[in-house]
């Protein structure tokens, strides 16, 4: 049975987007397109692969099955035939990341513009979002976490600074209020800006100080979701509601311009930074081992021990 390449990465598109609109979007191609491919590898394979309404797109039985064995097979194959790219004065294509919010914040804005400065012909998406993916599975060539959250099989690059920390921060004008922390357990008579992880966690906050380590798990009057909605706490601290605590890089552009002040920072916890990580068992395409490369050569990842204190972040920032 001959069956044409571009429909199966149509069907594999179509599935990843759980719609023909965004699939087209992904991939650069038309909804109609994309339809007709889909319909026409269901007439040679005789079975149908997509349930299709006017509102969604849900795969059969049988769609569920061919996409497990297909994306992988697929990504293989795209990844062998961009060694080509290799053979170019500047490698082309498409790159495609996953990453926390923090990353795309704190880390991403000093390497991609120089990045995609030197590769104009890299076409870079960045999906950013708190839960850990498989990669591959999210259609993704890489992805960006912290160490602690890395599978075993995966190749770790270090990325952005290799020491970081969580700061607490109020506004001058709340802790004139209610007075300045002077001990992790004094959050407990304070208002917290708390954040919930998308497995729907609560942690503690966690402090360190000469080898005493204390947690604490304050209240207060805001919770908002960790990593998009982390703005809206900070936003808060500084209009007065409360203590926020959160990466100290995310923070201190408001600490220089004094709308927040810190709050216990000889308790801050240091911890080592991310890691952008992808698959060591299959080819590297073209445009990631560019960014793996441009990556590497950054002063910023050059140490790679850094002198944190912890390997991960601690627990509770939000």
């Amino acid at each position: 049975m001959q069956i044409d390449l571009g429909d199966l990465n149509a069907f594999v598109a179509v599935a990843r987007a759980k719609g023909f609109r965004d699939a087209a979007r992904a991939s650069g191609g038309s909804a109609s397109g994309l339809s007709e491919a889909v319909r026409r590898l269901e007439t040679q394979l005789g079975v149908r692969l997509l349930n299709r309404t006017t509102r969604s797109v849900v795969l059969t039985e049988a769609g569920q099955g061919l996409l497990a064995r297909l994306g992988p097979a697929l990504t293989e194959v795209e990844s062998a035939l961009d060694v080509v790219n290799g053979f170019r004065d500047r490698p082309a294509g498409s790159l495609r990341l996953n990453v926390p919010v923090s990353a795309a914040r704190l880390v991403l804005p000093s390497i991609v513009p120089r990045f995609l400065a030197a590769y104009p012909g890299i076409r870079l998406e960045v999906i950013a979002e708190e839960s850990f993916v498989d990669v591959l599975a999210a259609g993704c060539d890489a992805g960006i976490r912290y160490d602690e959250r890395l599978e075993q099989d995966m190749i770790a690059v270090p990325i952005g600074p290799r020491v970081q920390r969580f700061a607490t921060a109020a506004s001058p004008a709340y802790l004139d209020r209610h007075g300045r922390p002077q001990h992790p357990r004094d959050l407990l008579g304070h208002a917290c800006l708390r954040g919930r992880f998308p497995s729907g966690a609560i942690t503690p906050w966690e402090f360190e100080r000469d080898d005493e380590v204390v947690r604490v798990d304050p209240t207060g009057p805001l919770i908002v979701g960790i990593g998009g909605a982390a703005d809206l706490a900070v936003d808060a601290a500084i209009a007065g509601t409360g203590i926020v605590k959160l990466f100290e890089d995310w923070l201190r552009p408001h600490f220089e311009s004094g709308a927040l002040e810190p709050v216990l920072e000889p308790w801050w916890q240091s911890f080592s930074g991310p890691f952008l990580y992808y698959p060591g068992r299959r080819l590297v395409p073209a445009p990631l081992r560019a960014f793996v490369d441009f990556t590497k050569a950054l002063p910023m990842n050059s140490d790679i021990t850094g002198t944190a204190q912890r390997k991960r972040p601690p627990e509770g920032g939000l």
